[in-house]
């Protein structure tokens, strides 16, 4: 709506001291005629936009004017600043940024003490795209079609109704009624390979995305397990990463730590386990430690 792109392009030249009309136009997918037309309109709505001529010129505004702020407090507006800025390392969304240009211009100070990074390392534009095509998808409420890889490298075909993007533990998941379970599954965005949105409609369900709902299949208490674990003093600063010193008790002769925890049994779990290689051994219970006993028996066969 011209509306909007007025706002937006108002709040774009508050923030930035002068702006090239071919960058507006790209930004607003419009034509440099319609930006000079926009800020035509601008000027009569007393918005004091000057062009400026020359091998630096660009469209700026007159110095010194600001939009009055009357709801939230500056320490308020940044904190929205940051918490935007952060989500939007994930995925590229023009709405997030058209917000963030708006947040931007009403705060007097703009030093960034906080920097919150969600992106991988290097990147990860595939990803990106990924999470623009679902929230496309969900948006318009339309089904998606993937291939799912499930931690032991079985592939399933599924079609989903996708409800909610969920950023969780640093990674990326959907929210979706899954057609092929009939039931509310959570999707890692990583194991969704193939993604495309097909033409069928759906009708969002009734979901308290409050409660967290994704969270319950991992608090189930028909999956849960309880561990006795010990583990090597040299690895005992990842341990306190991860749980608390109420949870530990330590043996001083032998130096060795113990922890009692209740995790989820699945996958996850014995690859959590394996991952500190030989410097923890679960004690309990039995079937826990026989299977990973099988598993460490299968790697050491593959690589014989």
């Amino acid at each position: 709506m011209k509306l909007d792109r007025l706002l937006a392009m108002t709040m774009i030249l508050i923030n930035r001291d002068r702006v090239r009309a071919q960058e507006l136009a790209e930004t607003f997918n419009v034509s440099v005629r319609t930006i000079y037309r926009d800020i035509d309109t601008l000027c009569q709505a007393g918005i004091p936009v000057i062009t400026f001529q020359g091998t630096n010129g660009g469209i700026g505004l007159m110095e010194g004017y600001r939009l009055d702020k009357n709801i939230l407090t500056d320490g308020e507006l940044q904190a929205i600043a940051i918490a935007l800025k952060s989500v939007s390392t994930s995925y590229d969304d023009t709405n997030t940024k058209s917000v963030l240009e708006k947040i931007t211009s009403l705060t007097e100070q703009n030093q960034e003490s906080i920097f919150i990074d969600f992106s991988p390392w290097g990147g990860n534009p595939l990803l990106k795209k990924k999470i623009s095509l679902l929230k496309e998808a969900i948006t318009a409420t339309n089904c998606v079609n993937f291939c799912y890889l499930k931690p032991n490298g079985e592939k399933m075909d599924r079609e989903v109704e996708p409800h909610t993007l969920v950023l969780k533990g640093r990674s990326w998941y959907l929210y979706g009624y899954c057609l092929n379970r009939n039931d509310f599954r959570l999707f890692k965005l990583t194991r969704m390979k193939n993604v495309c949105m097909n033409e069928k409609k759906f009708v969002r369900r009734e979901i308290q995305l409050a409660e967290s709902p994704w969270d319950l299949d991992w608090y189930d208490p028909k999956n849960i397990v309880s561990l006795k674990i010990i583990f090597d003093e040299s690895i005992r600063r990842s341990m306190d990463e991860m749980f608390e010193d109420e949870q530990m008790t330590v043996d001083h002769k032998t130096g060795k730590c113990q922890i009692i925890i209740e995790m989820p049994e699945n996958d996850w779990l014995y690859g959590f386990l394996l991952s500190f290689l030989d410097n923890v051994e679960v004690v309990e219970p039995m079937h826990v430690r026989n299977r990973l006993k099988q598993l460490s028996q299968n790697i050491y066969r593959k690589y014989k």
